[in-house]
């Protein structure tokens, strides 16, 4: 059965976000601007190429995830191109009960459809497939559903150096994990990798 993959930064205390949703305390906040070192840029696009489908949260998806990367996919010289071309090729899924396609998101619905049915049904599904793995990119709800339905297999915590005191966790309840692996990068980053 394929993998699903959670790749996400965290701070020190276990948030992926502020209490205002904020992620401006990020080394990298996926701007322009890749302010991580070339051995983590190059860990998180081989993860990311290593996965053949992406799962985003619906409202990822509503604040322009696929143009995001369409557009930053569209210039070679990019030295974030490796990583948005992939994203831009590959099938992505949303997450969402609510959400159709006779919604405009922008970039559009290419290569992108929509999974409104029981969470671990679909997710199982498409864990069964012959598609290859998936990672998951999504807000703390998203995530810690997958999480609590025990749904993700492999974790890829990129730990910020940053304390924040509060904020948006994924994890809602108690969770063992296995240490697989753990690695630290010159920008200050430590990225932990785990399996369940």
């Amino acid at each position: 059965m394929n993998k699903l993959i959670l790749e996400t930064q965290i701070s020190i205390d276990g948030f992926i976000a502020d209490k205002n949703g904020g992620t401006d305390w990020m080394i990298w906040n996926w701007g322009p601007a890749w302010n991580w070192d070339e051995d983590l840029q190059l860990y998180h696009t081989n993860l990311n190429k290593s996965a053949s489908r992406i799962i985003i949260s619906s409202q990822m998806a509503k604040e322009g995830f696929n143009a995001h990367w369409h557009d930053v996919a569209s210039r070679q010289n990019d030295k974030q191109y490796n990583f948005a071309h992939h994203i831009d090729n590959a099938s992505k899924y949303v997450i969402s009960t609510t959400l159709t396609k006779d919604v405009e998101i922008p970039g559009g619905w290419s290569k992108t459809d929509i999974l409104n049915g029981d969470l671990k049904d679909s997710i199982t599904t498409l864990k069964k497939s012959e598609a290859g793995d998936i990672i998951v990119y999504g807000g703390a709800t998203l995530v810690s559903n997958l999480i609590n339905e025990d749904l993700i297999d492999e974790y890829h915590l990129i730990v910020n150096p940053v304390a924040l005191g509060s904020g948006l966790s994924i994890f809602k309840k108690s969770k063992h994990l296995k240490l697989i692996k753990s690695t630290s990068f010159s920008c200050g980053v430590i990225v932990n990798q785990y399996s369940k």
